[in-house]
């Protein structure tokens, strides 16, 4: 993979993501506005706890409705299964080692995809450093904490291994 596209996804994120918009859509909401149109219909609504917590609970779910229909709107689906190559990339699986020896394993994923432990977003600091990257290089990433030396030593597309 040459050029990053401009909203890359995995099919497998996408999915995941797809299954809560359509769960929260038509399943949630439904069950909140009709607890706040319960809630509306026994009286005065300024002192019904019912009706400002479900009005409180759709305005949050509206939110991740429409953060959900910006990040699946327009993406490029790239399956990781097929990927291949020497170079960091996006759906690549990176191993990395730090200054004091310690390693660390990410798949280079798209926002929203995974948050934290095993995914970084391709938007990160710590990603974009990597993307391109063969085995073997040291980058040197400025993150909240300082400065951290990274040697990529090994990557992974879908089940095979580079080292």
């Amino acid at each position: 993979m040459s050029e990053m596209p401009k909203k890359p996804m995995t099919i497998k994120g996408y999915k995941k993501l797809a299954i809560e918009y359509e769960h929260l859509l038509r399943v949630e909401r439904p069950k909140i506005v009709q607890g706040v149109a319960d809630a509306a219909a026994e009286g005065d609504r300024s002192e019904n706890a019912e009706y400002i917590y479900g009005k409180k609970k759709l305005r949050e779910l509206d939110k991740r409705l429409r953060y959900l229909t910006q990040i699946l709107k327009d993406v490029q689906l790239i399956d990781p299964e097929n990927l291949s190559g020497e170079t960091v990339c996006f759906g690549s699986t990176v191993i990395i080692e730090d200054g004091n020896g310690k390693r660390r394993e990410w798949m280079i994923v798209g926002e929203g995809e995974g948050e934290g432990g095993r995914f970084i977003s391709w938007k990160s600091p710590v990603a974009q450093a990597l993307i391109g990257k063969k085995i073997g290089a040291v980058v040197n990433v400025l993150v909240p904490a300082g400065e951290i030396d990274l040697t990529v030593i090994g990557l992974k597309f879908g089940d095979s291994r580079v080292v």
